[in-house]
């Protein structure tokens, strides 16, 4: 057997004996809480201590094994740093493995999101926690923009260098924009179709015939008309099935669904959402606990949490085996292609609706100094966050408005 053969058929016949057999279940919680701690800077530095502890100090997985587990992540929906270390730690110890590595990463961003929630929701709030809240609040539309731009150069890669192909990625790019900017519900619909459109022209087939990649249409366009835990559900399923291209991209359907749906928070209050999501170790998904927190308390929070992250459980145990199959399926490759720019596109969309929830002067010039940190001088997410809740603090003390 050749090493190439060797190698997937280890990776369908899943986790076995070898070095990863010898890791117990009380290593992992260890390990990978001690992850869900410290991984502040989202899937980057997720991803980068999941290495350094898997393949650099332990030898518990292979540097080869690991990138592939990279690739087959990112090409499913949801978050794709909590996918990998939900499937790093199947690999070392099957179905109790991904459960308890998935639930100790996820559960101490949980925690602390849900503390930060209970905080900045609370009635009466201190002025200067609604300072920190409004400065905080006040980056995210560039924290988007700064997404965004991080994906631009694997995208365009993946396109290729045939004229035709690029111009295919700068009309997906922008329909993901504009569709994010104007139409937050159905953006899904928007991205699906870039993805199809692109399995349409790359195999010459009708992009209606195909059954992959279609499922999520009905999905994406009914929802519970009624409020209450089952909507809640609704909209947290919705943010972790079909998120494509991460976190990011799912803001403008769930501002949409939160604020002006529902009505379970303001606008001001899911910008501090985001800004949470962004501040705290674990995805940008977490986010959705705060709105859950806002529907129902803490038990909604819970719930929504259980609920957005339930799928990326469910992708890894009942396919994480194939994963290969997965990476190397043209189709597939070919609807990322098309939905990877509109996914792009749609990240810098939702700056727009992002930046027009602020509602005070001294905002927009929050904005601007957080854009100018994030996307021109490139420094970081988090320390841009805590320098404008900072400001916020300042601008709440001097005594100008941060309701």
């Amino acid at each position: 057997m050749t090493g190439g053969a060797e190698h997937q058929a280890h990776a369908e016949q899943g986790p076995g004996p070898g070095a990863g057999s010898e890791v117990t279940l009380a290593v992992i919680a260890r390990e990978w809480g001690r992850i869900g701690c410290v991984g502040f800077g989202g899937p980057p530095a997720h991803i980068a201590l999941l290495r350094q502890l898997c393949v650099e100090r332990r030898g518990w997985i292979s540097a080869a094994e690991f990138e592939d587990g990279i690739a087959a992540t990112n090409l499913l929906p949801g978050p794709a740093s909590t996918q990998l270390a939900i499937y790093t730690a199947w690999r070392l110890r099957g179905v109790a493995g991904a459960l308890v590595g998935g639930v100790c990463f996820i559960v101490p961003g949980l925690l602390l999101i849900l503390a930060l929630a209970a905080l900045f929701l609370a009635a009466g709030t201190p002025v200067w926690v609604r300072g920190a809240a409004a400065g905080a609040g006040a980056a995210v539309a560039a924290v988007a923009v700064h997404a965004a731009w991080g994906l631009v150069p694997g995208s365009w890669q993946r396109a290729g260098t045939a004229r035709a192909a690029r111009a295919r990625w700068i009309a997906y790019a922008l329909a993901g924009g504009v569709a994010a900017a104007t139409v937050g519900p159905w953006l899904l619909l928007l991205l699906i179709a870039a993805g199809l459109v692109e399995v349409a022209v790359r195999s010459g087939t009708d992009s209606t015939g195909g059954r992959r990649g279609a499922w999520p249409l009905p999905l994406a366009a009914v929802a519970p008309a009624a409020g209450g835990l089952l909507s809640l559900a609704w909209v947290a399923f919705k943010v972790g099935a079909l998120s494509y291209g991460g976190g990011f991209v799912i803001i403008p359907l769930m501002q949409s669904d939160a604020v002006n749906h529902y009505h379970w928070m303001t606008a001001g209050q899911f910008l501090n959402a985001v800004a949470l999501g962004q501040i705290t170790p674990g995805p940008v998904v977490q986010t959705v606990a705060v709105v859950g927190y806002a529907a129902a308390g803490v038990g909604g929070g819970l719930l929504a949490a259980a609920v957005a992250f339930a799928p990326s459980f469910l992708f890894v145990l009942l396919g994480g085996r194939h994963f290969d199959r997965l990476r190397s399926n043209a189709h597939v490759q070919a609807f990322l292609t098309g939905a990877g720019p509109a996914v792009t596109g749609a990240i810098a969309g939702s700056a727009v609706p992002l930046a027009l929830a602020l509602g005070h002067g001294w905002q927009f010039a929050v904005l601007a100094a957080a854009a100018l940190w994030l996307v021109v001088l490139r420094r970081g997410v988090v320390t841009a966050l805590l320098a404008a809740g900072g400001l916020g603090v300042v601008a709440a003390l001097v005594g100008l408005p941060v309701g």
